[in-house]
């Protein structure tokens, strides 16, 4: 697979978007952007891509070698609507073409229609250069139902919201009847929630046993930050009681409590926890409290005990694969048995909406691995099953480290994907929320799928940013949301566990900057 391209452009417009196209056909590769008078990167590039906009004319010129290119081509091909030449030179692959646009490229009026045209253009050299077709198309967001949902929103039908995924997006088929079920089922759980002064709140907890590989998010190992975990809870509480004061006037549709792994804590602590929210808000009347207790190994009889003391609706046991070598490579240190005897017990306890979480794309794992998975799993037939195909972000040692993984196999596929939601659908539940992120294995996504009744309603929220979502804890996002998703404003806490308990009253000031300028204005 090569590791280097170059990517030259005239003017500062769209790069993020070609960059990301290019980085959804090849994953791994590092792209070089350069632009038109800067001094042009020398080296092996692998790949020599460039853009060009004039007022009303788009030009794009993109090359790679064979050996890059990784599949057959015909020679003089024609390019599919844009009217370009494929021409084999040497042995390299070069296709240039240009669209004409019916109005000026910077025509600021109509850039989204304007970015729609050149993402697919773009979308087509790379399909044609390389033979892929992407699931999704050329979307490259990590909200694809956010497009459906406008477009339900706006009165299209079933029918109209196919054509323009196929045509404007190039979203296949399967994608977009994923997308449409799931924004229908969002769409009935958004408008049982409280449209005026309605909120919901996360709160965090960043400490985890161990960090596995994969892991990209701002945890804590319990063991060597032990000393902070009673500053932590004191600062924290202090947030949470000027959030419940500030929103006294709001009403609380959703609670999560995420991480790290709050079950990481003692069961003392997680009661303290729980007992510090009952004091500030109505636990009674909400649509949904999750705790995403997460790892199995975390997971003791006093924790869920302590739970079952308090309305918590929603939990829960990550396995992320039921296959222990791969457990025992990512740094997951419970057992495949040890997840059947935890979720076994809190079914005994009477927990009756217990979500799993699965990865797709593991090291090591293909099609046979997951299907051992998938079928441990309906064998103990929880209430949801959120499918999560995995994202090599930077701060991964997965990443930073892959080279000592060459020969371990990073595997996703249409086939694997579609055992899944084959296997959710064996449980009868139906997909009810889907995110994408950067560099995803196979340029997939993550899916929710849940039972009638249990699916996530927070999950659902954070995604298509239906409402403001007040977050306490380190490294916490709150989102501010307006008119219907249309402007956001975030108050972000630092990720640091010292700075957030040392700057914890400016942690607070944010918050309420935000809440006096944004949601009372």
């Amino acid at each position: 697979m090569p590791s280097e391209f170059r990517l030259r452009l005239n003017r500062h417009i769209f790069e993020y978007d070609i960059y990301n196209l290019i980085r959804s056909f090849f994953p791994l590769a590092e792209v070089k952007i350069w632009y038109e008078g800067e001094t042009k990167p020398e080296g092996a590039f692998d790949a020599d891509f460039s853009v060009d906009y004039t007022d009303t004319r788009v030009s794009i010129s993109f090359g790679l070698t064979e050996e890059t290119r990784g599949c057959g081509s015909t020679a003089d091909q024609a390019m599919p609507g844009a009217g370009g030449r494929i021409a084999l030179r040497g042995g390299d692959v070069i296709l240039k073409s240009s669209l004409e646009m019916d109005a000026p490229i910077f025509d600021w009026e109509d850039r989204v229609g304007t970015k729609n045209e050149v993402k697919r253009l773009v979308y087509q050299h790379l399909h044609t250069l390389t033979g892929q077709v992407l699931p999704w198309g050329d979307l490259t967001g990590i909200r694809p139902t956010k497009i459906a949902m406008q477009m339900l929103e706006s009165g299209m039908t079933d029918d109209q919201m196919r054509t323009e995924l196929r045509d404007i997006y190039c979203v296949g088929e399967t994608k977009t009847e994923l997308a449409l079920a799931t924004v229908h089922r969002e769409k009935k759980l958004i408008d049982g929630l409280h449209a005026e002064k309605g909120y919901s709140l996360y709160v965090g907890i960043p400490f985890c046993p161990t960090i596995c590989l994969y892991c990209s998010f701002g945890s804590h190992r319990l063991d060597a930050f032990k000393d902070m975990v009673k500053p932590y809870f004191e600062a924290l509480y202090r947030e949470l009681a000027f959030i419940s004061e500030e929103m006294k006037d709001w009403h609380l549709d959703s609670l999560y409590i995420g991480g790290g792994t709050p079950t990481s804590v003692s069961a003392e602590q997680l009661h303290e926890l729980l007992v510090e929210l009952e004091k500030n808000f109505d636990l009674e009347n909400l649509a949904e409290f999750t705790i995403e207790a997460g790892r199995p190994d975390t997971i003791t009889e006093d924790k869920l005990r302590v739970m079952r003391e308090f309305p918590v609706t929603r939990i829960s046991i990550n396995p992320q694969t039921m296959n222990q070598k791969t457990l025992d490579l990512i740094g997951r240190h419970h057992t495949v048995e040890q997840t059947r005897q935890i979720f076994d017990l809190a079914r005994s306890l009477g927990f009756d909406n217990i979500n799993m979480d699965i990865i797709i794309g593991l090291p090591g794992e293909g099609a046979a691995e997951v299907q051992s998975t998938l079928e441990q799993i309906k064998e103990m037939d929880p209430d949801s099953l959120t499918v999560h195909s995995l994202a090599l972000k930077r701060a991964t040692r997965l990443n930073l480290f892959k080279d000592s993984y060459e020969p371990i196999s990073f595997e996703n596929s249409e086939a694997i994907m579609d055992a899944c939601a084959k296997c959710a659908e064996d449980m009868g539940m139906s997909p009810y929320y889907l995110y994408r992120q950067k560099n995803m294995a196979g340029n997939f996504e993550n899916v929710g799928y849940a039972r009638p009744g249990k699916a996530g309603v927070y999950n659902i929220l954070i995604m298509e940013e239906r409402q403001s979502i007040l977050a306490a804890g380190s490294g916490a996002s709150t989102k501010f949301v307006f008119d219907g998703g249309k402007r956001i404003e975030r108050a972000e806490n630092v990720k640091d566990l010292h700075n957030y308990v040392e700057r914890i009253d400016e942690m607070i000031g944010r918050k309420k900057y935000g809440i006096e300028n944004y949601l009372k204005e």
